[in-house]
């Protein structure tokens, strides 16, 4: 295993809060209304805010995890489970990081194919992606995290003043009745949101990053919190100005926000919206190939920047592959599934299972 990196390389804790903004605050904006909605209907809002809550106590229970271990994942896997099957589970961990990476990837080509350029070709997207992505990632850590502040500056602000050309056109009346659905149909819609809230889990692998890492938890908790809160106001607008119906059949609810904004300058903002967009979405991805190679030079020892060009090539072969929309939303289904049992099963086996094995360490 590696040394822990030296102060010169880590960054202040409340630079987490960007860093889990960046990896929740993604592509899943334009279109996890649907998905929720089909659960819920206009109770989706509530469902938002109970995923949201659970996060919180699953980054509580990682930060145990990663303060009593006071290293990444792959040494905490090592010392409770042994050479070879802690090494399985965090090449498990790195594999799934990497997936959850060619879905963020190939979701924007595609939003890049439907709405601004249809006779794009995919390779030639997934080629310019991945050199931009190489270029960010190869710099280090302290580079992923400066990009992830710019996407933050540079996309946020805008998507919310976007926000109010739709609130002009709402109707209170959608959200009605409230609380109309059983605990089972919240806690089924609740695990659609896990897809959208996912991408915190990088936290295993950069917690030894951060300088004086058991205080950066509160900017954990902020940014978490901030992600939810960005959810649940964009889910409550989509509710109060789409019917049930039109939100079932749309699959990109938000970009019909942009595409009603009327400006006298600029005549489709969505043009401009998605490009500027490509700033959240080479966030997202950098952060979680970070991790993934990271994760893979504690493993195997090799140099990051050589298992960084294998992934990235990995990845756009696998983005290419993926022809349409039916293979797209295929991979989103099954990570939403995969993502579900990471955070509420092996988490918390996790914490469990660690608390345990010291507690016998201590009275033997």
């Amino acid at each position: 295993m590696l040394p822990l990196p030296p102060e010169s390389r880590k960054v202040s804790p409340f630079f987490v809060f960007y860093l889990i903004v960046a990896a929740q605050f993604g592509l899943s904006v334009f279109s996890f209304q649907r998905y929720i909605v089909q659960a819920v209907g206009n109770d989706a809002w509530i469902a938002v805010i109970i995923a949201g809550l659970s996060i919180h106590i699953v980054l509580w229970m990682i930060y145990q995890i990663l303060n009593k271990g006071s290293n990444d994942i792959t040494v905490i896997h090592k010392e409770l489970f042994g050479k070879g099957l802690g090494g399985l589970l965090s090449l498990a961990l790195i594999v799934y990081l990497l997936t959850l990476a060619v879905s963020v990837f190939r979701n924007y080509i595609e939003l890049i194919q439907v709405w601004i350029f249809p006779q794009l070709e995919t390779w030639y997207m997934a080629l310019i992606l991945s050199s931009l992505v190489y270029v960010y990632v190869i710099g280090g850590f302290r580079v992923v995290v400066g990009i992830c502040i710019l996407s933050f500056i540079l996309t946020t602000p805008i998507f919310f003043i976007m926000l109010e050309f739709p609130l002009r056109h709402v109707k209170f009346s959608h959200l009605l009745p409230i609380l109309d659905h059983t605990a089972v149909e919240f806690l089924s819609a609740s695990k659609k949101m896990t897809y959208s809230l996912t991408g915190f889990e990088t936290l295993f692998f950069f917690y030894p990053f951060i300088k004086n890492a058991p205080r950066s938890q509160k900017w954990v908790h902020y940014g978490a919190a901030f992600s939810t809160f960005s959810y649940l106001v964009i889910m409550v607008v989509s509710l109060m100005y789409f019917t049930k119906a039109q939100l079932l059949e749309s699959i990109w609810p938000t970009l019909t926000f942009w595409k009603i904004a009327d400006f006298p300058f600029l005549e489709r903002f969505e043009y401009m919206g998605l490009s500027l967009w490509l700033f959240n979405v080479l966030n997202s991805v950098c952060l979680l190939i970070w991790a993934g190679t990271r994760g893979l030079k504690q493993l195997f020892t090799v140099k990051q920047k050589h298992s960084l060009i294998v992934v990235l090539i990995i990845t756009a072969v696998v983005a290419v592959l993926l022809k349409n929309r039916e293979q797209i939303e295929q991979l989103n289904t099954i990570l939403t599934f995969v993502s579900f049992y990471v955070i509420y099963a092996y988490i918390p086996f996790l914490f469990f299972y660690q608390m345990i094995k010291s507690k016998m360490r201590r009275t033997s």
